[in-house]
């Protein structure tokens, strides 16, 4: 049977642990000192990308970018998604329904309550936003991004 002390010790341990950020995750390819991230970013990227902020809704001009093109990580310039996966999802942020091969890694993200699947780049852990099973066929998941996070390069002209 625990005793008192052993669990205020026990929880008291766990409350050192860090709830957010991916500066202890890892290891990624990609990587840069706190310093480094915050020259190379504006203060809302650094805040969603490197602190798992969200940007507000209906913000981001990559909610109408409809050209055909790929979506790549403004952390370390990883292509993410295809548009021709990207979808109106109605949430006022930038949706894709696939991820490319081997592009974004996942963890549990257990705040607000309940546990939702983060999603981040898979090369440097900036974090891009959730994946929710809401999404439209053929995997009926929804890569709910953070336009912040991303930057949008056209294909090139045939």
């Amino acid at each position: 049977m625990m005793k008192r002390r052993d669990f205020l010790k026990i929880s008291a341990a766990f409350s050192l642990v860090p709830v957010t950020g991916f500066a202890s995750d890892g290891p990624f390819e990609v990587t840069r000192t706190k310093a480094e991230w915050k020259a190379l970013l504006t203060e809302t990227e650094y805040l969603v990308m490197r602190e798992e902020e969200t940007e507000r809704p209906n913000t981001s001009p990559l909610n109408l970018e409809m050209r055909v093109g790929v979506f790549h990580c403004k952390g370390c310039d990883l292509p993410l998604y295809e548009s021709s996966t990207k979808y109106d999802s109605k949430t006022g942020w930038p949706s894709f329904y696939e991820s490319l091969p081997d592009a974004v890694g996942t963890k549990p993200d257990n705040t607000f309550f309940t546990t939702r699947t983060e999603v981040h780049c898979r090369r440097c852990g900036s974090h891009l936003g959730h994946i929710f099973n809401d999404g439209p066929e053929p995997t009926g998941k929804r890569h709910c991004l953070n336009g912040v996070s991303l930057s949008f390069k056209p294909a090139k002209a045939a």
